[in-house]
Formats: C-alpha cells, sequence, structure tokens
C-alpha cells in the first residue's frame, strides 16, 4: 500500500475549490464557535448604514421642505424605534434560528413560495448594491474630472463611465464572495473615520450659510437649511414623513428580518442594540450633515447636487473619498445578502458563482444610473412585500408552540407551499395597497406596519384552519 511522503507539500488548491470550502452555513445553524462579539457587530452594522445614500437621503428632508423640529425629532424618535425593532424583533429570532432567513422561510413556507420571495430579495439587493456603484462611482469621476451621468439618466454620455461601475462592482463583489468575515474586516477598518468627515464637512460650510456662533444655528437651520418651504415640484414632509422613513426606510432589514443574515452570527440577542451605531450615526448624525451640506450646494448655485458634489463642497477630495468607501461598505453586505438569497432557489449551487452572477448583474444596472434612480419608491415597496413576511417568521417562531401550532409547517407536512403563508402575503399586502389608495396617502412607507399587523394576525388564523385539515406525518 503506498502511503503519502508527509514532507511533500500539497499542491495549492485552485481559487474555485479554496472558494468553494468557503463555509456560510446557508442551509444549517451557525455554529456557536463561529459567533461573533458586540465590537464586531458595531463595526459591521454602522459600516452599513453609513452609507453613499445618507448623501442623498438627508437632503431629501431639505427639498421637500421639512422644518428643523420636524427633522431633529423626526429622526431621533424614528431612529430609536428602528434600534428596538433589530433589538427585540430581528436579533432575538436570528440567535434563537441562528438560520438565515431564506432558509428559514423555506421551513415555514415551502420551496415553491420561498422561491419567489428569493428571487424578489435578490433583485431588489442587486438594484440597492447597484445604486451604491453609482453613487460611488460618481465620486471617483468627479475626482479625476470624468463626465458623470445624472441620477436620472438612463444612457451615459461617456464611455470612462462604464470602466468605473466594471472596476468598482469587480471590487465590490470580490468582498461579497469571500463572506461574512470579510464583509466584517472591511467594515471594521473603514468605518471609524467616516463619521468624522460627516461630521466635519457639516461644520465647515455652517459659515458659509451665516452660522457665526451656537446661538446662530438654530436660526439659521430655520431660515437656510429646513424651511419648512418644498423645492418646486416636491411635496412637504411633516415630522410624521420624516419618523416613518427613518424608521421604516430599513423595514426589510429589521421587522422583515433579513438582517437575519448578519445576526445569526450574534452570540446575545442584545447585540440587536449594535444597531444604534448605524441609527445615529449613520442616520441622525449624517443626514443632519448632509442636509446642511446641500443646503450649501443650493446657495452655491447647484441645482440637482450629487453625492459626490455635496461631500466635496464640505471636505473636499476627503469627503469624495468617504462617498465611494461609504458606497463600498454598503453594497458589500448587500451582495452577500443577495446571494444568500439566490442560493435558496439554487441549493445546489455554490454562494460565491451566484454572487458572482449578481455582482454582474449588479454592474449592468449600474451602467444606467436612470434603472435605480428611485431608490425611494423601491426601498418603499419591499417594505411593504416584506413587512409582512417578518410577521408570518416572528409569529412562528414565538408564538406557534405557546398556541398549540405546529411551526415550521411546509418542513413538517412535506409541503411545496403553505398556503396559510401564501394567502397572508398576498391578502395583507393586497389590503395596504387598497388602504394606501383609499386614504389618498402621500407616503408608502406608511403601509408597512398594517402590513405587519395585519400578517401577524392573518397568519395565526390562517393556520389553525390549515392545520387542523393537515394529518401531519409521525416524527
Amino acid at each position: 500500500m503506498e502511503h503519502a511522503n508527509p514532507l511533500v507539500a500539497e499542491p495549492p488548491r485552485s481559487i474555485a475549490r479554496q472558494l468553494d470550502a468557503i463555509n456560510e452555513y446557508e442551509r444549517e445553524p451557525v455554529p456557536t464557535s463561529k459567533t461573533k462579539g458586540f465590537r464586531e457587530f458595531l463595526a459591521l452594522v454602522a459600516g452599513e448604514h453609513i452609507a453613499g445614500t445618507e448623501f442623498v437621503i438627508g437632503p431629501l428632508f431639505v427639498l421637500h421642505g421639512a422644518t428643523a423640529t420636524d427633522v431633529l425629532l423626526g429622526l431621533l424618535v424614528g431612529n430609536t424605534l428602528a434600534t428596538l425593532s433589530w433589538t427585540f424583533i430581528c436579533a432575538p429570532i436570528s440567535v434563537r434560528t441562528r438560520l438565515t432567513l431564506f432558509y428559514q422561510l423555506e421551513k415555514i413556507c415551502g420551496y415553491r413560495l420561498v422561491s419567489f420571495f428569493n428571487a424578489l430579495s435578490g433583485l431588489q439587493a442587486c438594484a440597492f448594491a447597484a445604486f451604491m456603484v453609482v453613487v460611488s462611482a460618481g465620486a471617483v469621476g468627479l475626482v479625476l474630472g470624468l463626465p458623470t451621468p445624472g441620477f436620472s439618466q438612463l444612457v451615459p454620455q461617456h464611455p470612462s463611465w462604464f470602466v468605473l461601475v466594471v472596476v468598482l462592482t469587480a471590487l465590490i463583489t470580490l468582498i461579497s464572495i469571500l463572506g461574512i468575515d470579510w464583509v466584517t474586516r472591511f467594515a471594521k477598518i473603514s468605518t471609524p473615520w467616516m463619521p468624522w468627515i460627516f461630521l466635519a464637512s457639516a461644520l465647515a460650510v455652517l459659515p458659509q450659510l451665516g452660522v457665526r456662533s451656537v446661538d446662530d444655528f438654530w436660526t439659521v437651520a430655520n431660515q437656510t437649511i429646513w424651511t419648512g418651504t418644498p423645492a418646486p415640484g416636491m411635496t412637504r414632509y411633516s415630522f410624521w414623513h420624516v419618523l416613518i422613513f427613518s424608521w421604516l426606510c430599513n423595514t426589510s432589514m429589521h421587522i422583515g428580518l433579513a438582517d437575519m443574515m448578519i445576526y445569526r452570527y450574534a452570540r446575545k440577542p442584545y447585540y440587536g442594540l449594535a444597531s444604534a451605531g448605524g441609527m445615529f450615526i449613520g442616520h441622525f448624525l449624517a443626514w443632519i450633515a448632509s442636509g446642511i451640506l446641500c443646503a450649501a450646494a443650493l446657495r452655491a448655485g447647484i441645482s440637482d447636487p450629487t453625492p459626490g458634489q455635496v461631500a466635496t463642497i464640505g471636505a473636499g477630495l476627503a469627503g469624495t473619498v468617504c462617498v465611494v468607501i461609504a458606497g463600498w461598505t454598503t453594497a458589500n453586505p448587500t451582495l452577500y445578502r443577495a446571494g444568500l438569497a439566490v442560493q435558496g432557489l439554487f441549493p445546489s449551487a455554490k454562494r460565491w458563482k451566484l454572487t458572482v452572477a449578481l455582482g454582474a448583474i449588479a454592474g449592468g444596472m449600474a451602467c444606467f444610473p436612470g434603472l435605480v434612480a428611485r431608490l425611494d419608491q423601491l426601498l418603499a415597496v419591499f417594505a411593504l412585500i416584506a413587512a409582512p413576511v417578518g410577521a408570518v417568521v416572528f409569529m412562528d417562531v414565538f408564538l406557534f408552540k405557546r398556541w398549540g401550532l405546529t411551526p415550521n409547517f411546509a418542513e413538517r407536512a412535506g409541503l411545496s407551499v403553505n398556503w396559510a403563508a401564501a394567502i397572508t402575503w398576498v391578502v395583507s399586502v393586497a389590503v395596504c395597497y387598497v388602504i394606501y389608495r383609499w386614504t389618498n396617502a402621500d407616503f408608502f412607507f406608511f403601509m408597512a406596519i398594517p402590513g405587519w399587523f395585519i400578517a401577524a394576525g392573518l397568519y395565526v388564523v390562517s393556520s389553525r384552519l390549515l392545520q387542523k385539515s393537515q394529518v401531519l406525518p409521525a416524527k
């Protein structure tokens, strides 16, 4: 019998085989030995939510005529509610199951039903990652003096844009395919300095707006920045708009439970509090700072400022670099999340190969910015789609056994479609859309909360009816 010589080193494995060996526990619980500490979560969550989009969202409150009081109080309350949603809903479910949302849903809803949701999730994540690429590429183009398209422009006018998009998408895809460890490492390196750029940028332009002392700030804030008067063609945002937007712009992640992808690695449920780093630095601070920068850009005669222009006004090259890195740190976990979603459609396929394909799709979208220009509308629509899904998982994981119902019913009964979940999803979305149209509401985000509660009640009722008529096989 021939024995291997221990003195001869094994030949190095190919890159493809090394990537195949990366285990992200797509269809099994994360082992305790692989869980991460609170500081790692703080960096990861803050890195995702200190994003290039902050230079887009902050100016929305300026352009929609919110007052300074509306903005400050709305962001304070809304971001607190978002933090609590991660802490008391998303993180506890994630730690209890240690599964991705997509595999947990497969157990509850059945493979065929969850496949439809996985496809929607993958498409939404690709569009969001593409938007991050557009933001970052625009900032790079500004530094290099290259012509860059506006957000509403469908076809770029210069081939350099395609080169920028391809390079940035390749870098983002590389980090995403290497898994959660590399996504976390990148966030830990890039996150600590970004908030200071946002803060420094805003402070730098305050004198241009007329702030000479601390006492001047509130007067300038009301008269020059958040004036209460919307720009032409814009509806006016109130306190409630700001509150609901800041709470529910991440609906799919917290009450919609997409961040089970991240929090399944948490050691304790209270790690949901790490989301406060993203909410109060990435949203509260950054949205206020970018609103101030937008006001300075408007005063400088820039009628439709891009994120790169907004950042550069306050912090020059450092501000532009911040936009690029902020877009990157957000796109990394977004594309990683997309890979996990689509991997649920193709269980036998390797996640990294699917992530490469999704990166190519995201890059293709980013080549034509007009495809992903209406980010706020995309987030609002997916918030309504995702909220009922989160309610179904919440009721199934936490309350079904207490109420004498069978959790993970599709898995137990061998169903490809759990009709109780299917009816719940369709009816709750339809009812909320009818409410939206009937009330003439001007803000689609408002519908996510009634959608969650309607789905929670309807899922319990429909599950009782279904489970009474279904005989489960013996364990």
